[in-house]
């Protein structure tokens, strides 16, 4: 890992105004450099500069951060560990649940847990719609998939009403004005953020779902 790229980590994780640790943004330049490495020939992400990889993949996951819940969270559709892994290496004492079908992500998230020594991770190779939890989940997230109809209707049964409500959080690019219309009618937008991300001047959106 180069050192200008770790500067640029460093230098984003203060805009941000996250706290961390050195050992932290250590985990982070390891896990940069193994998905790196694993790109080659897994076809990981679309971007594969490790320079470009800051902003749009790791800054990008982490300015979710202030507004995670609970202490159970479920990654919906990995893929790469985005942003599951990196919220994990901020968030040691949340547990994270990285779901995905795919047998060749899954198998880079296993190498990831493994060579980070990341006890907060568990890996599930399936669909998020066959996923089961004997616990309460707290929070269900997602980044570049589907829809948002289409996850909500697959991940709707982690989503619990009342008191001990399980939130969605999506991270989309545009406003995703027509995506909100067409949300299953007993689920809500509860809010809606315009996210800025260090390094990038692309627009970015976090939005809330919750079973009304």
């Amino acid at each position: 890992m180069h050192d200008s790229t770790e500067q640029e980590l460093e230098k984003g994780l203060q805009m941000l105004g996250l706290p961390h640790t050195a050992g932290q943004l250590d985990n982070l330049a390891q896990y940069l450099k193994l998905l790196e490495k694993w790109n080659k020939s897994y076809n990981l992400v679309a971007v594969s500069n490790s320079s470009s990889m800051v902003s749009r993949h790791l800054l990008d996951c982490l300015a979710i951060q202030p507004f995670l819940v609970g202490s159970i969270i479920v990654d919906v559709g990995s893929g790469a560990g985005l942003p599951g892994i990196p919220l994990a290496i901020l968030n040691p004492h949340k547990e994270f649940i990285l779901v995905d079908s795919n047998g060749k992500k899954t198998r880079f998230l296993f190498q990831v847990k493994t060579t980070l020594k990341m006890d907060n991770i568990s890996v599930e190779n399936c669909r998020i719609e066959h996923y089961q939890s004997h616990r309460q989940i707290d929070m269900v997230m997602c980044r570049a998939v589907s829809s948002l109809a289409d996850v909500v209707a697959k991940s709707q049964h982690l989503l619990s009403p009342g008191d001990k409500r399980c939130k969605l959080l999506a991270l989309k690019g545009r406003y995703p004005e027509k995506e909100l219309a067409l949300l299953p009618e007993d689920f809500v937008a509860s809010s809606i953020r315009k996210l800025q991300i260090p390094g990038s001047d692309s627009q970015r959106y976090l939005v809330e779902i919750v079973r009304s």
